[in-house]
């Protein structure tokens, strides 16, 4: 029996996190959730799966919570790292989005906790922090990202030097063939459908940026200490190979599925083993037909920014994620076109403060300077920073 804390649980990854427990309630049992404002939610899966402990992100959802749940449940306003490190806990699912994800899973590593990682931002921003702690601590970090997933999969049995490259596979979002001429003047409803998953809002405008792969390579350069010039993202519609790893004697191992995310996620929460699935087999009508093309890396600068904070190393990662959260954002409110987020994103690129030394505060530091910047950038405020 695994017990689990899920930092997210009302998002579509948690959500879908609470199925593959219920699909295995002898192998699984949930001992805390965080979740932002949706407290309704929150109680429904507290009484259902009889979580003790549970947090809220915004305070008059966690006061409305505790009046919900009564004394038999402890609900903290904030809580994300005492979630993560309460003794019960074996797993932290870190499912939350953004940088607000690098404290908790810090701080669970370094408690003993292993990680199923959903949370992109946090590897990015601190990658070296990360994999540090769980160097220290012995404890793993689990990918749930279905290309990480696959990536994980792919290597399992083989040496470290025998991997040639990893190819990250891309479905290339809802403008994968819309003409560059009309990539400025697209609506925020057109950015958000995307053709094959279901995911949050802000993830799946990184989808339609190239943004999402762009994170997905620094992600992989951390996780299994591959280069990033050996690191390639090929255009793959269908999304039904996941990634694939090409190794030293031209030898491809590719991972392949329907896109579900129920199967990395629990293929991370059941590792070293494989649990039976719980949901219909793999029609292989619906793979009748995979498709690769080149990214169009000219229409789609995000994916190039994101190479070029990674070579760079240092700040830059922090500054692109912060620069990105902030510029999807601002496109979520109709504040930017879809053709200014890489330009607000090169705009605080271009201004990285030098690091000294990679600490947690250094790098939040970093990001907050970073977000000031970027909420002004073509604004009226005239506000500096």
């Amino acid at each position: 029996m695994k017990t689990l804390a899920i930092l997210g649980s009302t998002g579509s990854i948690g959500r879908q996190t609470l199925d593959v427990v219920a699909a295995f309630p002898e192998r699984f049992r949930v001992g805390a959730l965080v979740a932002g404002g949706d407290w309704q939610e929150v109680a429904r899966q507290v009484k259902r799966f009889g979580v003790p402990f549970a947090a809220m992100r915004e305070e008059e959802a966690a006061s409305r919570l505790r009046d919900a749940m009564g004394p038999s449940v402890q609900v903290r306003h904030g809580g994300l790292e005492e979630a993560a490190t309460l003794p019960a806990i074996d797993m932290v699912v870190v499912a939350v989005v953004g940088v607000a994800g690098l404290s908790p899973t810090l701080a669970a590593l370094q408690a003993g906790k292993d990680i199923a990682l959903v949370n992109k931002e946090a590897l990015v921003v601190g990658g070296s922090l990360m994999m540090g702690a769980a160097r220290e601590s012995g404890r793993r970090i689990l990918p749930v990202d279905s290309e990480h997933s696959a990536i994980f999969q792919c290597l399992v049995g083989e040496a470290p030097e025998a991997v040639g490259r990893i190819v990250v596979t891309c479905s290339g979002g809802p403008f994968r063939t819309t003409p560059r001429a009309e990539l400025d003047t697209v609506t925020v409803a057109q950015a958000l459908a995307h053709p094959n998953w279901k995911m949050g809002s802000k993830i799946t405008i990184d989808s339609a940026t190239l943004m999402n792969k762009g994170f997905e390579v620094l992600e992989a350069h951390h996780l299994y200490d591959v280069p990033l010039e050996r690191i390639d993202v090929v255009v793959h519609p269908e999304s039904i190979v996941h990634s694939m790893v090409e190794f030293v004697d031209g030898s491809l191992k590719a991972q392949l599925g329907l896109p579900d995310m129920r199967l990395p996620i629990q293929y991370a929460l059941g590792w070293p083993e494989r649990l039976p699935r719980s949901w219909q087999p793999a029609d292989f009508t619906r793979m009748a037909r995979l498709t690769f093309e080149t990214p169009r890396g000219d229409d789609f600068p995000c994916l190039g920014l994101a190479y070029e904070a990674g070579r760079k190393g240092g700040a830059f990662p922090a500054v692109l994620n912060a620069a990105n959260e902030v510029a999807v954002a601002r496109f979520l409110a109709g504040e930017l076109s879809f053709g200014e987020i890489p330009r607000l994103i090169e705009h605080c690129l271009e201004r990285t403060p030098a690091l000294a030394e990679l600490t947690l505060a250094g790098l939040l530091a970093v990001d907050e300077e970073t977000r000031c910047r970027a909420r002004v950038f073509r604004s009226q405020v005239g506000q500096r920073c």
